[in-house]
């Protein structure tokens, strides 16, 4: 997946979308499939299209935690900060993973090696805290198997 727009590519994917009903969300999974992130100048491209106010783009563009605005880091870590995970103190291993990585929520490593993400539930509750690094699921996460995580990963 490239990691840099294209507006040719991205209007062949708008035109693609727009006999379809409610296109607005399907259009914006499809640019993220095909750059990764959502550029701020597909905003007012995707608006023109579908007849809708920039406003209107702008805010489905930003509600939605998985339209990035940015290109996203080779892997991306999403550490699970809902009520439960909370309880079993996911913010003591959230902090010490920004710590190390030097990055806020939603930030990319300088390297671009890891993005780091808040989410609101995986549905591992009882096994919190929880994580997904590329998707896949960590349980009982502390800090020492998150950075276990990572060190495999920038090694491979």
């Amino acid at each position: 997946m490239p990691a840099v727009y294209d507006a040719r590519r991205a209007q062949e994917i708008i035109d693609a979308h727009l006999a379809l009903e409610g296109a607005l969300l399907p259009l914006l999974h499809a640019l993220i499939e095909e750059f990764g992130f959502i550029d701020d100048t597909a905003v007012p491209q995707i608006a023109d299209s579908l007849n809708l106010t920039r406003a209107e783009v702008h805010g489905v563009v930003t509600f939605y935690h998985d339209f990035r605005r940015e290109p996203a880091g080779k892997h991306i870590l999403k550490i699970c900060r809902a009520e439960a995970c909370q309880a079993r103190g996911c913010e003591s291993v959230a902090h010490h993973c920004l710590t190390d990585l030097g990055v806020d929520w939603h930030g990319t490593t300088r390297d671009g090696a890891i993005t780091v993400e808040p989410v609101y539930c995986l549905g591992l509750c009882a096994n919190g805290p929880a994580a997904l690094f590329d998707e896949e699921p960590i349980a009982e996460l502390t800090a020492d198997k998150l950075v276990n995580v990572i060190e495999e990963a920038n090694a491979a």
